[in-house]
């Protein structure tokens, strides 16, 4: 346990090899309702949940743009997510940060007994498999939850949440054989999601726009395309064409907030072939 004598507390957080129990110390002081920081102190799981989806974003993000510097500090704010939570539970008699360590460390050797234990060694895509056999079947153990859907975290970001789903399915045969199979349903729903708009339903668009993404979701998934990803980098080319457009109308002297749909129009396609 981390200590309490205020002397040792203060030399542990101010040592820079302190390691993870200068971190846990740091939190502990940090959540102290005697001296601790108040915004700190009136935080909760619900509260903190938020930030710790940030903080993954954040570290994806460093990875994306390959910047390793970056990726260090994001993962430490990462690690930081999970003390904070760790502290919580602890205040609350829940659990505590050893435990949370301890439950991963076990949950990784058993579902690894080709490299911890005398299972034979395996491809990557046969753990892959195993991997979530092991997890629903810890699901169904933990808590009597048996459906080959269950599981799959609601605060997940859609598009993700959407081929996690698709996967879970398609491991039971609920699935097109080929990309190509999807297709016409990717053409069915986007007539349907037209014929929507014609009737001006505005919960019936709703709902079509909806399952024309879920289907173009599942024809990415059969295109070996992870959406998530794509949509990404999407958003990166328009990013960019859009500030190449802005520089190209500011060379003519021309505000985007200015210029007529024909210009920007005219600027935007001279930069779709630069960048």
């Amino acid at each position: 346990m981390p200590p309490r004598n205020h002397r040792d507390s203060q030399a542990l957080c101010l040592d820079p090899d302190g390691g993870i129990p200068r971190l846990l110390e740091i939190m502990r002081r940090l959540r102290d309702r005697n001296g601790g920081c108040p915004w700190d102190i009136e935080q909760d799981f619900a509260t903190i949940a938020p930030y710790t989806l940030e903080e993954a974003y954040e570290v994806a993000d460093a990875i994306a743009r390959e910047d390793w510097s970056e990726l260090e500090t994001e993962l430490g704010d990462l690690l930081l997510q999970t003390v904070y939570h760790s502290q919580i539970a602890a205040e609350r008699g829940l659990f505590e940060f050893d435990g949370a360590v301890r439950a991963v460390c076990d949950k990784m050797i058993s579902r690894h007994p080709h490299v911890f234990g005398q299972g034979a060694k395996i491809s990557a895509g046969e753990q892959a498999k195993r991997w979530e056999q092991a997890k629903a079947s810890e699901r169904g153990a933990a808590d009597g939850r048996n459906g080959a859907l269950d599981g799959v975290a609601k605060a997940l970001p859609a598009l993700t949440r959407a081929i996690k789903l698709q996967k879970r399915a398609a491991r039971v045969g609920f699935d097109w054989q080929s990309a190509d199979e999807v297709i016409p349903k990717v053409a069915e729903e986007a007539r349907e999601l037209e014929a929507a708009c014609e009737d001006g339903d505005s919960k019936k668009i709703h709902d079509e726009f909806g399952d024309l993404l879920f289907t173009l979701v599942n024809y990415a998934r059969h295109l070996g395309i992870d959406p998530e990803s794509a949509l990404r980098s999407a958003n990166q080319k328009f990013e960019n064409r859009f500030g190449r457009m802005e520089r190209s109308l500011a060379a003519d002297a021309i505000s985007v907030h200015d210029a007529e749909r024909e210009e920007m129009e005219r600027h935007w396609n001279v930069a779709k072939t630069t960048v």
